[in-house]
Formats: C-alpha cells, structure tokens, sequence
C-alpha cells in the first residue's frame, strides 16, 4: 500500500453556529495544546462528520519511504502549475510519474519520457487488476497513473507528485 500526503480544498456551506463553535475550538486548542476533537462538544462533529483533519508538521524518520502527494483540483485552479513549480524548485526531491496513454505517440515523444504508450486492451487490462491508481478519459483516448509508475518514483527516492482533475 502507498502512503499519500492528501490536501483536501474543503467548501461547504456553513451555519453561522457551526462557524462560531469552531472559531471558539481553534482558541481553546491553541491555549492548551490539546487535540480540537477533545477540546470542542460532540456537537461540533455529528452534523458533518468532522469536516476537516488537524493538520500536524510531519516530520520524516530517515527509514521511512518517501510519499506520494496527489494535488486535487478542477481545471484551472492551478493544480498542474503547482504541482511543476513544486518539481522545479528540488527535482532531487520531488518527481512525477509518467503516466500511461492509448494515444498516438508524436514523432518528437519517447516512450517512458512524457507517456508510457499502450494499446486500448493492455491499459484496460491494468485498470481491471487493480494497476492503475487513476484513470481517465479525453478526446476518446484513455490516460492514467499506475501504481508502478509510482513506485517506480518512489524507489528512486524521491517524493512522487501527481494532479487529479475531480470527474
């Protein structure tokens, strides 16, 4: 199993009482140090089933295998351009995988450099066994991201960066 670094975007309508309880749980939770799930009434929670995870400075153990982070956005939020600035400011650090396409390939493309090219049948074999970690379709041609191409990163050492469009 890969671990992943998840950074939802939440927006949801909120209650102004909804709002109020939480505004009140963040102060508490600063004076006291304390988790924010201790701090607030259960109230706070039922309605949304906790709305949103705390967030903590992860701090990495030398043994411990790099992560994944899946940047999730629609199109045009900036998703693709974070996840490139991301990429150039450490390529030591960060990687994308390449992902997989039943497109054409392009006469200055090589394969295993922008795309992993495969016939229509091979990918939707990968993605009946489980191989692909997400997929999509555009322009009647297939694109995704395997689970190899990941590790594939990973193994490498260094912290595999991908985007997601929500369909």
């Amino acid at each position: 199993c890969l671990p992943v670094v998840y950074f939802p975007i939440l927006s949801l309508p909120l209650t102004a009482g909804f709002r109020r309880s939480m505004r009140l749980c963040r102060r508490k939770s600063r004076t006291n140090q304390q988790s924010c799930y201790s701090q607030c009434p259960s109230s706070c929670y039922s309605s949304l089933a906790a709305p949103y995870e705390e967030v903590v400075r992860y701090q990495r153990h030398p043994t411990d295998r790099n992560r994944l982070i899946i940047l999730v956005g629609p199109s045009g939020v900036g998703v693709n351009e974070l996840r490139r600035r991301l990429i150039a400011s450490n390529p030591q650090e960060f990687q994308s995988a390449i992902p997989h396409t039943t497109r054409v390939q392009k006469s200055y493309e090589m394969n295993g450099r922008e795309y992993h090219y495969v016939s229509k049948e091979t990918f939707e074999n990968m993605v009946y066994s489980h191989r692909m970690l997400e997929y999509g379709e555009y322009k009647g041609y297939l694109y995704g991201t395997s689970i190899d191409a990941v590790r594939t990163v990973l193994d490498e050492g260094k912290i595999c960066v991908i985007d997601l469009e929500p369909q």
